[in-house]
């Protein structure tokens, strides 16, 4: 029950701010419609999930509660804010922040540049599968072979987003990845926008996240590439040493 109950949540979360449909929610946790409808029921009764204007589910006010109690533990946003601020500001793109949630990264964070048309592919609470995005094939890239292997075998990854990301396809990105030392998403998710990835290591030098830049492909050329890609690891380097510090 509780595995439902937390997979609900996160299908609500994955549709901020909008507002998640019962059947959309079911699909996305993987539950039977009837089911779904009864567990919202229940944490709406808690204040763990509310309604819309217009009737979607959405989260509630007692998650924020209980999110402002557990942040002095685990927030790391006031730490990555200024980083992602600066990649904004310096690159005119917009910049993210996202952690590692078991299999998933998650967006903690998003900064606007200057530069008037931008990609919305990402926003807070979004969630993607590692592999998939440029924050998750960054984090992806850098787990050890046989944890790569093993999600890759799990994750149906090709069904939900298309053949490129199949094992080969992946595999191939990971390995570029580790040489170039940041991820590219040339447009997989939403033709047209790009994005680039870095990721930020633990103390234990396992990724627990990743900067990253997104925005439309006329602005990420080879040469910008290398360049974007360059700064991206700086910041992420910067980040790592400041997460670490007490």
């Amino acid at each position: 029950m509780v595995g439902r109950t937390g997979a609900l949540l996160r299908a609500v979360a994955a549709a901020e701010p909008d507002g998640a449909t019962t059947s959309g929610a079911a699909r996305v946790a993987g539950l039977a419609r009837p089911t779904a409808h009864r567990l919202l029921t229940a944490l709406h009764a808690q204040g763990l999930v509310d309604r819309g204007p217009d009737g979607g589910w959405l989260l509630g006010p007692e998650l924020y509660l209980l999110g402002t109690a557990a942040a002095r533990r685990y927030d790391v946003t006031a730490v990555a804010q200024p980083f992602v601020r600066r990649l904004a500001d310096r690159t005119q793109e917009s910049a993210f922040f996202s952690v590692r949630r078991g299999e998933e990264t998650v967006c903690l964070l998003r900064e606007d540049g200057s530069f008037p048309i931008r990609s919305h592919v990402l926003h807070e609470g979004i969630r993607f599968p590692l592999g998939v995005a440029s924050a998750g094939l960054a984090v992806l890239a850098y787990l050890p072979d046989r944890e790569v292997a093993d999600h890759l075998e799990r994750a149906d990854l090709a069904a939900a987003y298309g053949a490129q990301h199949g094992t080969g396809a992946l595999l191939e990105r990971v390995a570029r990845t580790r040489e170039d030392g940041w991820a590219v998403n040339p447009g997989l998710l939403v033709e047209g926008s790009w994005g680039l990835g870095a990721a930020v290591f633990d103390a234990d030098e396992r990724p627990l996240g990743a900067l990253s830049l997104t925005g439309i492909e006329q602005r990420f050329g080879t040469e910008r590439r290398r360049e974007l890609g360059a700064l991206l690891l700086r910041e992420a380097h910067a980040l790592t040493l400041a997460l670490r510090r007490p």
